[in-house]
C-alpha cells in the first residue's frame, strides 16, 4: 500500500500510536497499576469518541459536533485531572483518606464519559445493565430483599476512580496486560495475508468432499478463531469468502449464514488466542493465560469435531454443498505462502516454554514483519504499517471501554456482597442440587449473552454464578469454562443472536430464521460443558491418561448427538432411533468417566450405530405404527 500523506493528517491515527507506543513501553517498563490503567483507558476512550462521533437524526449537525467537542475536552479534562492529582491517589489509605470535591465532580465525568463510549460501541443493553447496578448500590437500603446499606457519592467515586477496585480494576488491567498484544498480532497477522491463508488452507483441504463448502467454514473459521477470538469479526473476516461459496454449492442461505456463525462462534473457544473472556479468566483466577489455552484446547476441539459431523451428515443428506473442481483449483498455491503460518506457531511454541502471554504475543507481532518479507508477492510498504496502527487503536480501544465499564459491575456486586447473596439464592432456587443451579446458570448466562458482549457476559457471570457453581463442589476452573462456553453460544441464541445477524447480513436473508438455524445446530455443542464440570481432565486437569481417555468419551457422545440431531446416517433415522442416540450421548456426557453410564451410553450408542450402518434396515423406527415401510423406502444409501 502506497503512502496516503492524507493519512498522516488523521488524528485517529496519532492517537493510535500514542496507544500502541504506551502499550509497548509498559511492556518493557512496567508501570504502577494507578498509571498504566487510567493512561490505557482515557487513550481507548479518546479513540472511541473520534471513530464513533455523535450521529443523530433527531438533532443537527453542529450540535452533535459540539457535543462531540465538549466530550472531548471532558476526556482530556479528566487526563490533566488525573495527572495533577496522581501522587495523592497513590499515596492515599482506601477508606480513611478523604475525597475532595473536585474527586467527585471528575469522578461523574468520567462515569458518564464511560457510559456515553460504551453505548456508542456496544449500544444501549449494557449502558442500562451498569446503570440498573448503580442504582443499586445507591438505594439498596431501600430493598426488601438482598438489600444492603448504599453507598455515598464521595464512596462511590473512591471504589470507581480512585482505587483498583472499581473501573481501574481487573477488567481493565486484562486489557492492558493480555487483550491489547493480542488484537495487535490479529490486526498485524491478518494484514500481511495470514487469514486468507487460512481460508485458502481449508479449501484445499476438504473442498473437494462431499459438503466441502460447508466444511471450508468450519474449518477456516476454527482457523481465523485461533487469532481473532470474536464471533463477529471471525464471520466478518471468513464469511465473506464462505457464505458466497455455500450459496454457489446449493446451500439455502438462511443454512449458509447459519453455518458460518456458529463455526464463528467457536472461535471464542479455539486456543491459543481464544476470546477476550478467557484473558479476564485467566486474570481473575490469578493464573497464567498459557494454562487458560491449555484447558481450553479438548472443549474446542470436541465443539469443532461435532460440528464437522454435523455439516457432513447434512450434506450427505440433503445432495448439497459440494464444490465444483474448479473452485477448488482457482485458489491460489499453498507451497509459496507456508511461510506465514511461522508467527502464530511461534506464539504457540512461546506459550508452551512458559512466556507471558503479552510477550508471547509481542513476539509472534513482531515475527509477522520479518517473515512478510520472505517472498516478495508479500511485501507492503509504509502505507499498511500506518494501516495496522489505526486499526490496531480502533479494535483495542472498542474492547478496552466495554470492559473497563464493567468494573462497575464488579466493584458494586463484590462491595455490596450482592455476590455472595446471589449465588446463595441461585442454589436455594435450584433445590440445592447441582443439575438444577446448573439448568438456572445456563438460562442466565444465554439471556444475558442475548444483549451483551461474550466478555461483559462472562464477567457478570463469573462475579454471580460461579461461585455458587463452586459451593456445590464444582472446580474453580471448571466452573468458570462453564459460565463462559454458555455465553459463548449466546451468539447463536435468538432472539438477539450478534454472530448469527453479523453473517445474514452478508447472506443478504432473514436474521430471525438464520438465528434459529445456527441455535439449532448448535444443539449438538450444548451439551460439552456438562463433561467437564462432571470431569476436570477434559481441561487438562490430572494424568495425561486420564485426559486421553476423558477425551474420548467427549468425542464419542457429542459425535452420536451430532449424528441424532441431523437424523442422517446412510439414510434417514426415525425418531426413536434419534431419540435413542441422544440419549446415549447426554447419559455418556453426563456421567463420571470410566463410570457403568459412562460405558453404557457410550458402547450402546457406538454399537448402534454399527448395526446401522452394517443393516441399513436395521431400526427402532419398525416399534412405530407404519415405521416399517418408511424404513425400507428410505434404506437405500446415499452419496
Amino acid at each position: 500500500m502506497p503512502l496516503d500523506f492524507r493519512l498522516l493528517r488523521d488524528i485517529r491515527l496519532w492517537a493510535g500510536l500514542a496507544l500502541v507506543v504506551f502499550q509497548y513501553y509498559i511492556l518493557t517498563h512496567p508501570q504502577p497499576p494507578l498509571v498504566a490503567r487510567p493512561i490505557h483507558l482515557i487513550l481507548a476512550l479518546l479513540l472511541v469518541f473520534l471513530w464513533n462521533p455523535l450521529q443523530s437524526a433527531k438533532l443537527p449537525q453542529w450540535l452533535c459536533r459540539a457535543i462531540d467537542a465538549a466530550i472531548y475536552a471532558g476526556v482530556i479534562g479528566f487526563a490533566v485531572y488525573y495527572w495533577q492529582t496522581l501522587p495523592r491517589i497513590e499515596e492515599r489509605i482506601e477508606n480513611v483518606s478523604p475525597v475532595f470535591s473536585q474527586d467527585v465532580i471528575f469522578g461523574i465525568i468520567f462515569v458518564l464519559l464511560l457510559l456515553e463510549a460504551v453505548r456508542r460501541t456496544t449500544g444501549w443493553i449494557l449502558v442500562w445493565v451498569i446503570l440498573a447496578f448503580l442504582v443499586y448500590g445507591w438505594l439498596g437500603f431501600l430493598l426488601p430483599v438482598g438489600g444492603f446499606r448504599g453507598f455515598g457519592l464521595e464512596e462511590y467515586v473512591e471504589i470507581l476512580v480512585m482505587t483498583t477496585s472499581g473501573i481501574f480494576g481487573v477488567t481493565t488491567e486484562t486489557s492492558v496486560s493480555f487483550v491489547f498484544y493480542f488484537i495487535a498480532f490479529g490486526v498485524v497477522y491478518a494484514a500481511i495475508g495470514g487469514g486468507r491463508l487460512f481460508i485458502d488452507l481449508s479449501i484445499k483441504l476438504v473442498g473437494r468432499a462431499t459438503g466441502g463448502s460447508q466444511k471450508v467454514a468450519v474449518i477456516g473459521s476454527s482457523l481465523m478463531g485461533t487469532i481473532t477470538g470474536s464471533a463477529v469479526a471471525n464471520v466478518a473476516a471468513v464469511g465473506v469468502f464462505t457464505i458466497p461459496l455455500m450459496k454457489q454449492s446449493g446451500v439455502p442461505p438462511e443454512r449458509a449464514a447459519a453455518t458460518e456463525a456458529i463455526a464463528s462462534t467457536g472461535g471464542q473457544l479455539m486456543p491459543p488466542v481464544m476470546g477476550v473472556a478467557a484473558f479476564v479468566m485467566a486474570e481473575l483466577l490469578g493464573v497464567p493465560y498459557a494454562q487458560i489455552a491449555l484447558a481450553g484446547v479438548i472443549p474446542a476441539l470436541a465443539y469443532y469435531v461435532a460440528l464437522y459431523i454435523l455439516v457432513d451428515l447434512n450434506a450427505r443428506k440433503t445432495g448439497t454443498g459440494t464444490l465444483p473442481a474448479q473452485a477448488v483449483d482457482v485458489v491460489d498455491p499453498l507451497l509459496p505462502r507456508l511461510h506465514l503460518l511461522l508467527p502464530p506457531i511461534l506464539l504457540v511454541v512461546c506459550l508452551m516454554l512458559n512466556y507471558s502471554a503479552q510477550t508471547a504475543a509481542m513476539y509472534a507481532t513482531i515475527a509477522c514483519f520479518p517473515v512478510a518479507f520472505l517472498r516478495k508477492a508479500d511485501w507492503f510498504g509504509p502505507g499498511r504499517v500506518l494501516q495496522m496502527i489505526r486499526d490496531t487503536g480502533r479494535q483495542a480501544s472498542e474492547i478496552a471501554v466495554p470492559i473497563g465499564a464493567i468494573g462497575i459491575i464488579i466493584a458494586i456486586a463484590i462491595q455490596s456482597n450482592l455476590a455472595l447473596k446471589f449465588s446463595s439464592g441461585l442454589i436455594s432456587m435450584g433445590g440445592g442440587t447441582l443439575a438444577g443451579s446448573l439448568i438456572l446458570i445456563i438460562i442466565g448466562c444465554i439471556i444475558m449473552g442475548m444483549g451483551l458482549p461474550t466478555v461483559a457476559a462472562y464477567i457478570i457471570g463469573a462475579v454471580l454464578y460461579a461461585p455458587a457453581l463452586q459451593k456445590l463442589g464444582v472446580p474453580q476452573l471448571s466452573a468458570h469454562f462453564f459460565v463462559m462456553y454458555y455465553c459463548v453460544l449466546s451468539m447463536v441464541t435468538p432472539p438477539v443472536a450478534l454472530a448469527a445477524y453479523a453473517a445474514a447480513g452478508l447472506a443478504r436473508t432473514s436474521p430471525w430464521t438464520t438465528g434459529w438455524i445456527a441455535f439449532k445446530m448448535s444443539f449438538v455443542a450444548f451439551m460439552i460443558p456438562f463433561a467437564f464440570v462432571v470431569d476436570p481432565a477434559l481441561l487438562f486437569q490430572g494424568p495425561l491418561l486420564g485426559v486421553l481417555i476423558a477425551s474420548l468419551g467427549l468425542f464419542i457422545p457429542t459425535g452420536l448427538w451430532a449424528v441424532g440431531i441431523t437424523g442422517f446416517l446412510r439414510r434417514d433415522l426415525s425418531w426413536p432411533d434419534r431419540i435413542l442416540l441422544m440419549a446415549c450421548g447426554a447419559v455418556a456426557i453426563v456421567s463420571p468417566t470410566a463410570s457403568t453410564y459412562w460405558l453404557l451410553g457410550n458402547g450402546v450408542g457406538v454399537l448402534f450405530l454399527a448395526m446401522n450402518w452394517r443393516f441399513p434396515a436395521f431400526s427402532l423406527g419398525v416399534l412405530v405404527p407404519g415405521g416399517a415401510a418408511r424404513i425400507a423406502k428410505s434404506s437405500g444409501e446415499r452419496p
